[in-house]
């Protein structure tokens, strides 16, 4: 049985895989479990590592240091390519005011945390793993982990204090939320979800009944009003035709447009009359509207057409075709000439059959070609990251300068790459489940060695004074600034109980607490505020940490 015992204890490549192997399937299979209706998902795989550390098992430090960091920059890296896309575009009205709510959150958090540690006498390299944990956060505990091994300094009590207190910080906002309803909520500040969002593509017909664009044509007639919309059909002496941009507008053609909800009866004032038919049914058969004209969804498959203008391609004129919505991670947007294609975009092209099949030719159409990654500029972007993270950045009155690090820097060229990465012809597209597998590898990877590396004194340490110190300070991390920031975004910023649910779990990086909201309040709202506010609070905790250690320490 000496083969089975090497294979178990004894330090080898083929040990580290197997190890870690163990711990990630048995903590992936228990974060299925819920615990009153909370189940921690991929989480546990944290606290099977502990397990596993507290009853003996190791692997070669060395190994054990390359699997964490790999897997931390895999993960950070996809979470950037994944939020790249909607990152800037967050920062707009509404936007800016949830990511300053969610920022309030943060620094709220972070100058208790500090405060606690002078309070408490708890030395801050643990007070930074406390706060890690309490906001649910561990890329924010790799980057104080290797800002304290560059400084000479022991990480594991940051990483002790992060295992202590994490389980209570998933439920801490939770609790702070239901405290918030219970005692604070009005009926009316709970939004019913039966609102549909104004930013919604929104199909409308108007007839043409102002002389000002009586033959004018379809150019023009556009350059008359900064709404953006799109003609997708054009119904003149009971004929329909699909109108170019050098086409003319007639009194009385009948007019079918795409636009937003928000902007439809402004564009009556353009037009002349807005109809009453009802074009946004989902079971509307577009193709039996007329017998000429047939409506197909295209998929852009062609590396060539990505990071391009709609414009610029000259598709309808060229083609006798129109494009009226693209369909981009589950979202319509306007088809509009500046509208910049990516890989993976979905239009819907109105037309002729065999035009159809002529634009099929130029955007690609193969669905399956998607299914296989760009796994070079995967690497590339990592390599990227990683280099702009050991770039030393010099804060006036600090003596080390800060680095993004293995947590920061990928994160950062990730968000980046996602966001402009098409526009420089770059392939980005990952399909959803490519890109949560590779997440799902990179976090599981990380969280088995975070909590191998810790469970060999864990449960010593919760049983000491300092363990239950830590967990008092870690539920008070959790729970004050989200209490505070709630009310403060009811009452004074008079966001819906749901859209603030969604803040304070985007902003302590908690998805378990966003799934109980979901589950309890009606609508889309806490999601939809979760999206917004996550991708610069996951960067603001990475680089808050290390400036922790470096002010602190």
């Amino acid at each position: 049985m000496e083969w089975l015992n090497n294979l178990f204890f004894s330090h080898s490549p083929l040990q580290a895989v197997v190890i870690i192997s163990i711990i990630i399937a048995a903590g992936l299979g228990l974060g299925k479990i819920r615990f009153f209706g909370i189940s921690l998902g991929v989480t546990f795989v944290f606290f099977a590592g502990i397990l596993a550390g507290h009853l003996g098992f190791s692997i070669d430090p060395k190994m054990l240091s390359y699997a964490e960091s790999l897997g931390l920059v895999l993960f950070v890296y996809e979470l950037g390519l994944q939020v790249g896309p909607g990152f800037f575009s967050s920062f707009r009205k509404g936007g800016v005011q949830l990511n300053m709510l969610a920022m309030g959150v943060i620094l709220l958090g972070t100058l208790t945390a500090v405060a606690l540690s002078y309070a408490t006498s708890t030395p801050m390299s643990e007070m930074v793993g406390i706060l890690c944990g309490a906001t649910t956060n561990t890329p924010a505990l790799g980057a104080a982990q290797q800002t304290l091994k560059e400084l000479g300094m022991q990480s594991t009590g940051a990483a002790l204090s992060c295992a202590v207190t994490y389980p209570l910080g998933v439920v801490g906002v939770i609790l702070a939320m239901l405290a918030v309803r219970k005692l604070f909520v009005k009926p009316s500040d709970i939004d019913n979800g039966e609102h549909e969002e104004h930013n919604h593509t929104f199909i409308a017909t108007y007839s043409v009944q102002n002389p000002g664009i009586f033959d004018k044509c379809v150019k023009e007639v556009a350059e008359f009003t900064h709404i953006k919309f799109v003609i997708s059909r054009l119904w003149r002496n009971n004929k329909v035709s699909i109108p170019t941009s050098e086409m003319l507008v007639k009194e009385n053609d009948r007019l079918l447009v795409v636009t937003t909800e928000k902007d439809a009866p402004s564009l009556t004032a353009l037009f002349g009359k807005m109809e009453s038919d009802d074009w946004n049914n989902e079971n509307i058969d577009w193709n039996a509207i007329d017998s000429k004209l047939v409506s197909r969804k295209i998929v852009i498959t062609r590396p060539e057409i990505n990071g391009k203008r709609l414009g610029a391609l000259k598709l309808r004129n060229s083609y006798g075709i129109n494009i009226s919505r693209v369909t981009r991670n589950g979202v319509l947007l306007l088809a509009t000439p500046k509208l910049i294609l990516q890989l993976g975009d979905r239009l819907t092209v109105v037309g002729e059959e065999k035009a159809i099949e002529n634009i099929e030719k130029v955007l690609g159409n193969a669905s399956n070609s998607l299914n296989e990654p760009n796994l070079a500029a995967i690497f590339i972007g990592i390599v990227l990251g990683l280099v702009l993270g050991s770039i030393p950045i010099f804060i006036p009155g600090m003596s080390t300068p800060v680095k993004l690090g293995l947590a920061g820097g990928p994160i950062v060229v990730g968000i980046l790459i996602g966001c402009f990465g098409p526009r420089f012809h770059l392939v980005t597209y990952t399909t959803r489940s490519a890109n949560l597998m590779l997440r799902g590898i990179g976090l599981s990877l990380y969280l088995a060695c975070l909590g191998l590396d810790a469970g060999a004194h864990f449960f010593e340490t919760v049983l000491r004074p300092e363990g239950a110190l830590w967990i008092g300070l870690g539920f008070l991390i959790t729970f004050v600034p989200v209490v505070i920031m709630a009310l403060v975004a009811m009452r004074y910023s008079r966001l819906d109980f749901g859209s603030a649910c969604g803040m304070l779990c985007g902003s302590m990086a908690n998805p378990m607490a966003l799934n109980y909201a979901n589950d309890t309040l009606p609508g889309d709202n806490p999601s939809v505020s979760y999206a917004t506010v996550y991708p610069l609070a996951m960067f603001c905790r990475v680089i808050i940490a290390q400036i922790i250690v470096m002010l602190f320490v």
